[in-house]
């Protein structure tokens, strides 16, 4: 499994950046697909995942009602979708892939895959 993640970049508070992780490898059926991030100095934290088949999504509080995570089955490409951006979202966002279906689905102890990360910076 590969995982290619883009969309980082540099935005004032309150601007929008979307993500993208391109996923290849193989047939992600029963898959959860996630982004967390990490900040200097910090754990890395959940953000949003989703679940590859049925499109079910479970987010972290800090991100809920600003945060979009969404698929494209056909492009095998995940999104996040960030909206009214805040100084406190600067990080690394990785995107990973769980195999073990929709438990335990906020631990990054569970994703068995990450790409890269892709550096997000919220100026104030």
């Amino acid at each position: 499994v590969q995982l290619q993640a883009s969309g980082g970049g540099l935005v004032q508070a309150g601007g929008s950046l979307r993500l993208s992780c391109a996923a290849s490898g193989r047939t992600f059926g029963n898959y959860v697909m996630g982004w967390f991030r990490q900040a200097p100095g910090k754990e890395r934290e959940f953000v949003a995942c989703i679940r590859w088949s049925g499109g079910s999504t479970y987010y972290a509080d800090s991100v809920k009602g600003r945060f979009t995570i969404s698929r494209d089955n056909a492009k095998n490409t995940v999104y996040l979708q960030m909206n009214s951006l805040k100084p406190e979202d600067t990080a690394v966002y990785y995107c990973a892939s769980k195999s073990t279906g929709w438990v335990y689905i906020s631990g990054r102890e569970f994703y068995d895959y990450w790409g890269q990360g892709t550096q997000v910076t919220v100026s104030s």
